[in-house]
C-alpha cells in the first residue's frame, strides 16, 4: 500500500456511495456453489423430526432426502453433507454399524443416486454416530485405539463409495486416517473418489446440537481432547493439514468456523489446496436463536457470517443455511 494516499485527494467513501458500485469494488463474492448442504437421516417413510436446539433444522426419512436433494440441484447448490441418527440399538462399542453396506447412509446414498442428479454426495467416516459411547474410535479402557479404528475407518469408506459417495470426509481425527484410506480406495480401483479431510477439527463447544442431531448427545461419555485439537494451537493446525495432503487428501475443512478464520486464513496462505469451513451446529443454534430473540437481522446476520468465510479464504462452506442462503442469493442476486 503506498504511504502518501491522503484526504482530500483520497475519499474512501465515493466508492461506498451506490449500491452497484460496492457491488463492483467486493473483494469477494458469495455464491451458491460456495455451499454444501448438510442432512440428518432418520429411518422411516414420510418422517421429519424437529431438532429443537437447531430451530428450523429436521432430521428427514429417505423420501425426503430425496426431495432435498432434488431441490438442492434446482438452487444450484453443488453438493450435500449426509449424516445418520443412529438409535441406540444400532450402536456397538465397536460401532460394526459402520460398515455395514446395508446401513441408514448407505441407503440413503443409493437412494438420492438413482435420482441421476448432478449433485455431489458427501460423507462423513467417524464412528461417533455408530459407537455406544459416541467416541470418533474404538475405545478401550479410557483410550481412544488409534491403529485399530483406522481398520474401520477403511471399512466405512469402502461400503460409503460402493453405494455412490463420492467425497470421503474423514472427521476422526485419527492420526494416518487419510493414508489408509486413500490406499484403500486406490487398491479398490476408485481413485477418482475425492478426500476432503477434517485437518483442523478442534474440541469445541460448539457441537453440541450436532451430537443432538445424530443421537450422541445422551450416550456421550468423557471428551474427545485427546485426538481433536486444542482450541489454542494454531501451528499444530498446519503441521496436521501438510500431513493429510501429503497422505492424499483432495481438499481440507476447517471446523468450527468462525472462531477459527485465523486457521482457515493461514491454510489457504501456506497451502493454496481447496479449502472449506463447517459452520457448525452451535454457530447455526447462535444466529437462529439471536435473530428469533429480534436482537439483529436475520439474512443481514447470517450472510454477513458467510462472506467472512469467503474473505478468510474458503473455497465453500458446510452450513445447514445453504437452501435459505441460496433462495435469497437468487431473490436479490446479491
Amino acid at each position: 500500500m503506498t504511504s502518501n494516499i491522503s484526504y482530500p485527494a483520497t475519499r474512501l467513501r465515493r466508492n461506498r456511495g451506490t449500491h452497484w458500485s460496492r457491488r463492483l469494488n467486493a473483494e469477494n463474492e458469495l455464491a451458491v456453489s460456495d455451499l454444501i448442504w448438510p442432512l440428518f437421516v432418520i429411518n422411516g417413510v414420510g418422517k421429519r423430526e424437529a431438532i429443537p436446539a437447531m430451530p428450523g433444522v429436521e432430521r428427514l426419512s429417505i423420501d425426503f432426502i430425496c426431495a432435498a436433494a432434488e431441490e438442492a440441484t434446482r438452487m444450484g447448490i453443488p453438493a450435500i453433507a449426509l449424516f445418520p441418527h443412529t438409535t441406540h440399538d444400532k450402536r456397538t462399542e465397536k460401532g460394526s454399524e459402520a460398515y455395514n453396506p446395508d446401513n441408514l447412509i448407505c441407503t440413503a446414498i443409493r437412494a438420492v443416486r438413482n435420482l441421476g442428479l448432478d449433485i455431489g454426495i458427501i460423507c462423513d467416516v467417524a464412528l461417533d454416530p455408530y459407537t455406544s459411547n459416541g467416541h470418533d474410535g474404538i475405545m478401550w479402557k479410557n483410550e481412544i485405539l488409534n491403529d485399530e479404528t483406522l481398520a474401520v475407518l477403511v471399512r466405512q469408506a469402502l461400503v460409503q463409495v460402493e453405494a455412490g459417495c463420492d467425497i470421503i470426509a474423514p472427521s476422526d481425527m485419527m492420526d494416518g486416517r487419510i493414508g489408509v484410506i486413500r490406499k484403500a480406495l486406490e487398491d479398490a480401483g476408485h481413485s477418482t473418489v475425492q478426500i476432503m479431510a477434517y485437518s483442523a477439527k478442534y474440541a469445541s463447544a460448539f457441537y453440541g446440537p450436532f451430537r443432538s442431531a445424530i443421537g450422541s448427545f445422551n450416550v456421550f461419555k468423557g471428551d474427545k481432547r485427546t485426538y481433536q485439537m486444542d482450541p489454542a494451537n494454531a501451528d499444530e493446525a498446519m503441521l496436521e493439514i501438510s500431513l493429510d495432503i501429503s497422505e492424499g487428501a483432495d481438499m481440507i475443512i476447517i471446523k468450527p468456523g468462525m472462531p477459527y478464520l485465523d486457521i482457515i486464513r493461514k491454510a489457504k496462505d501456506q497451502f493454496a489446496i481447496p479449502t472449506f469451513a463447517y459452520q457448525v451446529s452451535g454457530e447455526y443454534a447462535m444466529l437462529k436463536a439471536a435473530a428469533d430473540k429480534g436482537w439483529f437481522d436475520y439474512e443481514s446476520a447470517m450472510l454477513e457470517s458467510l462472506i467472512a468465510f469467503k474473505r478468510a479464504g474458503c473455497n465453500g462452506v458446510l452450513t445447514y443455511f445453504a437452501p435459505t442462503v441460496a433462495t435469497l442469493l437468487k431473490k436479490h442476486k446479491i
